[in-house]
């Protein structure tokens, strides 16, 4: 294993917990760096993505539903960005000094709220199509979630029509711009105002705002026979409602977490699924990414020591995702 002298030597800032609990459960505490095995390579971290399942992690529900014994102190941050530290023996496709963005979910070594991070090989790569630090940072979790559901789950065919509500979310307006780049016609429910005109500016055949009273209007116009698939990432009964316009035999997908579980109408399946990672799907994303302008939207950067308002953050209206700038 190649581990370089200066990274073996440093210890790193990072966001850690001594218990689970609350907000004020989240220090800026010295570590040391993690080391990477033969097959993993170690990141210096400049930015990492802020989830909207973190406050789930920090108040130690996610440990129990993976059934893993948590390690304090405990880093959070599930994707992140930066640049290659140190590669293991094994390593082939990444170097030293490669600007890269990765997502690992629950990793023993600890999460990306840290100056230093060590993921697998097969879950990072090359930053794609010309995005940003921060871009990348937030881009993995989410944009392998949406191309799970828009792929994997739903099956999305070229010319059929989705509904992606949620449009305006972390997972949603990247959802939109897949979708798209699949051939899909896309019926897209936002939140806000600036939702709508965020996501149409993605290129959505039709959008309405979630909030209002036309979107059953809205979708049978865009679908009279009614749509053919949905990816659902918000719970509630006005997502019930708008998956009335799913036609029988359609199709709806959400990510586990998804509360409360979205209901269909009789004669429409629906199945909850998990973002998947690995080099062939993250091949996939970035092939998608890189067919033209992309746009992963970045509503605002907390500094590191700012974690607790950044998951605070989470809360409010934003559109897109919210980021912590770490290096």
């Amino acid at each position: 294993m190649t581990q370089t002298k200066k990274a073996k030597e440093k210890t790193m800032r990072a966001i850690a917990l001594d218990r689970f609990g609350g907000p004020e459960t989240l220090k800026l505490q010295t570590l040391p760096v993690p080391e990477a095995d033969e097959d993993e390579i170690l990141i210096h971290v400049e930015c990492a993505g802020v989830g909207a399942w973190d406050p789930f992690e920090r108040e130690g529900r996610f440990v129990e539903v993976l059934g893993q014994t948590p390690k304090f102190p405990y880093v959070l941050g599930t994707d992140g960005a930066g640049t290659v530290a140190a590669v293991g023996a094994s390593v082939k496709n990444l170097k030293e000094g490669d600007r890269v963005y990765a997502a690992e979910l629950g990793n023993p070594k600890g999460g990306f709220y840290a100056e230093y991070a060590v993921v697998q090989e097969e879950n990072a790569s090359h930053i794609p199509g010309g995005l940003n630090m921060e871009q990348a940072a937030v881009l993995a979790s989410d944009g392998l979630t949406a191309l799970t559901g828009l792929e994997d789950v739903l099956r999305l065919q070229r010319d059929e029509s989705v509904m992606i509500f949620g449009a305006s979310g972390g997972i949603g307006h990247l959802a939109v711009q897949l979708a798209k780049r699949m051939g899909a016609r896309v019926f897209a429910v936002a939140s806000g105002e600036d939702g709508v005109n965020f996501v149409k500016g993605l290129g959505a055949d039709a959008v309405v705002d979630g909030h209002s009273d036309k979107v059953l209007d809205v979708a049978r116009e865009f679908a009279p026979d009614g749509i053919d698939a949905a990816l659902v990432t918000a719970g509630g009964d006005a997502t019930d409602r708008a998956l009335s316009a799913i036609r029988t035999g359609g199709r709806v997908a959400h990510p586990n977490g998804v509360m409360p579980v979205p209901k269909a109408p009789k004669g429409v399946s629906v199945e909850a699924f998990d973002g998947e990672g690995g080099r062939e799907r993250v091949e996939r994303l970035n092939e998608l990414i890189e067919a033209g302008p992309f746009d992963v939207r970045v509503h605002r950067v907390f500094p590191l020591e700012e974690a607790a308002a950044a998951q605070a953050a989470l809360e409010e209206h934003h559109l897109g995702k919210i980021a912590l700038r770490v290096g």
